[in-house]
């Protein structure tokens, strides 16, 4: 269960379901209610999969390339930390008009609920946890984002455009406290094997 958690809040700031959501909402915006439940069904099933098999695929990726795990903390929390920077002080993702047919595909399941942030976090997440915490939290998380979105009006309406904001950039300061942990875990390992 500790495994599970200590991989799932990680991954829940990550994906960022809540940060996601005036995007999803302006993506979405003019789509008929009853072809709304398929795009969202398309975009947790394409994450899932996505990220599931970065489960299982990332760390024989790394090593078929000679990656360390220390290489790539901190190469990731660099990344993660640019992200969440980018987030923080920029004016965020703009929304543009997309085909509805593959809108829940790309970029809703692909890159905004499993993009580089959580990527980078699952491969790190396999490295200290193991395999099935790491999946376990994936799907958690994919499915909170498929609910996010599924009651994305009413969120809207209850956190208001100044909450989701607020929600957002507290998200992206967490990543970006995760990012600096990531980097200083990462350089501790490089320096011990000197």
């Amino acid at each position: 269960m500790k495994a599970f958690l200590l991989c799932f809040v990680p991954l829940f700031v990550a994906v960022d379901a809540v940060g996601v959501l005036p995007l999803f909402l302006g993506l979405t915006h003019g789509v008929e209610p009853r072809r709304l439940r398929p795009i969202i069904l398309q975009s947790v099933l394409t994450a899932g999969a996505v990220a599931l098999l970065f489960v299982g695929a990332g760390p024989a990726v790394m090593r078929l390339l000679g990656i360390t795990p220390a290489d790539f903390m901190v190469a990731g929390g660099a990344l993660l930390f640019a992200m969440s920077l980018a987030d923080l002080v920029g004016a965020g993702k703009s929304a543009r008009r997309l085909d509805p047919d593959s809108l829940g595909a790309v970029p809703l399941g692909v890159p905004l609920i499993t993009g580089p942030a959580v990527l980078t976090t699952i491969v790190l997440l396999v490295d200290q946890h193991g395999m099935w915490p790491t999946a376990l939290a994936v799907v958690a998380n994919v499915l909170i984002a498929g609910g996010v979105f599924r009651f994305a009006e009413l969120i809207n309406r209850l956190l208001g455009k100044a909450g989701t904001n607020i929600v957002s950039k507290l998200a992206s300061l967490l990543l970006a406290a995760i990012a600096v942990m990531m980097v200083r875990k990462g350089l501790t390992a490089l320096l011990a094997l000197q």
